[in-house]
């Protein structure tokens, strides 16, 4: 294996690679976001991810618009809506490969790594409130800690630790 080989590799490595349902599903909601605005200035970063889709394969630099795309069709419901449940299935998994998807995905994983500590504990209190309008809380307490979760758009995260009844 050459010098090259190994680069093409390591290129490859970076793209985030398509399945045909991911690639039909994408290539039909960019030509609705090119229909939405067809003189704006993001028009050229429409063509060049529509044609990274074409072939299957985002390039690094792509990803963060791509994930846009997902995730304002996921959260609208047009996934489901218009292509069914598989079809949101693998735009999900898609997303959470994406910058800001892999971000929310990391904030769960922190998020249960510190409700483990509540595991198999009695619980003194459970509730949830709302902040404002896509912001809430859900306030967990047992005898040794109590835990504010913070749920927002940017997914969940540790608002507040208290240790000692």
């Amino acid at each position: 294996m050459g010098m090259d080989d190994n680069r093409a590799g390591a290129v490859d490595a970076e793209l985030l690679k398509l399945n045909d349902l991911q690639r039909h599903v994408l290539s039909s909601l960019i030509q609705d976001f090119m229909a939405a605005a067809p003189e704006s200035a993001g028009r050229e970063d429409y063509l060049a991810l529509n044609d990274a889709v074409e072939k299957m394969a985002v390039p690094p630099e792509l990803t963060p618009s791509l994930g846009s795309i997902v995730e304002v069709a996921l959260s609208t419901g047009h996934i489901r809506g218009t292509f069914g449940p598989a079809a949101e299935l693998a735009l999900s998994a898609l997303f959470q490969k994406t910058p800001r998807g892999e971000t929310i995905v990391g904030s769960m994983r922190e998020l249960n790594r510190a409700l483990a500590k509540f595991r198999g504990q009695p619980l003194e209190e459970i509730s949830a409130s709302l902040r404002k309008p896509g912001v809430y809380t859900l306030t967990i307490k047992n005898g040794d800690y109590r835990i504010v979760v913070r749920l927002d758009h940017d997914g969940a995260g540790i608002e507040s630790v208290e240790v000692g009844g």
